[in-house]
């Protein structure tokens, strides 16, 4: 069975260098009937473990360690038994918001993660955050790629742990090279794909952020 992809939006607030803000977050699904994995538990952990259903989940895969993508991840492990992985460059991120509970596991460039017909390829992609992470499927034909590449431009990149020079590098050495229609399943907000994304780089870099 095909590996499919399911779509939760959950509402939090998103808090870095002394501001908070309110974020509608994308919860990723990828898997089948009976075993799922999860790309970013955001805020809400009861609503995730609803969607996951009587699925089996395997694993939380985090793409980068800002608390509104984090925040509910160990409730949501305490209660299925996955595993959770982060990028170990993230750990100091990770650590403002669960400073008692590390992640179970550590993401590697390269790596793949299976997930019931799915073989997620690990991306590093730092910018956004020094471990954020995109998750490439080509036989899905489609890239998670949490804050690090939007409809529109790059993540955000004026905050601590963040860099543009290195968001723009990450973006083009690991995400523009993939084939142009390549959909791209964002962290927030609304997919796009790789071809219409690729042609505005020069203008991203001319814009400094």
């Amino acid at each position: 069975m095909t590996a499919r992809i399911e779509r939760l939006v959950t509402s939090g607030q998103f808090t870095l260098d002394g501001g908070t803000w309110d974020v509608e977050n994308n919860v990723w699904l990828v898997g089948d009937d009976h075993e799922v994995v999860v790309i970013d538990a955001a805020h809400d952990a009861d609503a995730i473990a609803e969607a996951v259903g009587e699925r089996r989940l395997t694993a939380i895969v985090c793409t980068h360690a800002h608390n509104d993508h984090i925040d509910a991840a160990p409730a949501l492990a305490e209660r299925t038994g996955a595993v959770i992985w982060l990028h170990h460059d993230d750990l100091p991120l990770w650590k403002q918001t669960h400073p008692d509970r590390d992640p179970d596991s550590w993401l590697l460039d390269g790596q793949i993660i299976e997930a019931a017909g799915a073989d997620l390829t690990v991306l590093h992609t730092p910018g956004h955050a020094p471990g954020a992470v995109c998750l490439y499927d080509p036989g899905l034909g489609t890239v998670f790629t949490g804050d690090t590449l939007f409809q529109g431009g790059p993540g955000a990149t004026g905050r601590s742990y963040s860099h543009f020079p290195t968001i723009i590098d990450s973006i083009r050495d690991r995400l523009l090279t993939l084939p142009p229609e390549t959909k791209v399943l964002t962290g927030h907000g609304d997919p796009t794909t790789i071809g219409a994304e690729a042609p505005h780089l020069e203008e991203w870099i001319a814009r400094g952020h």
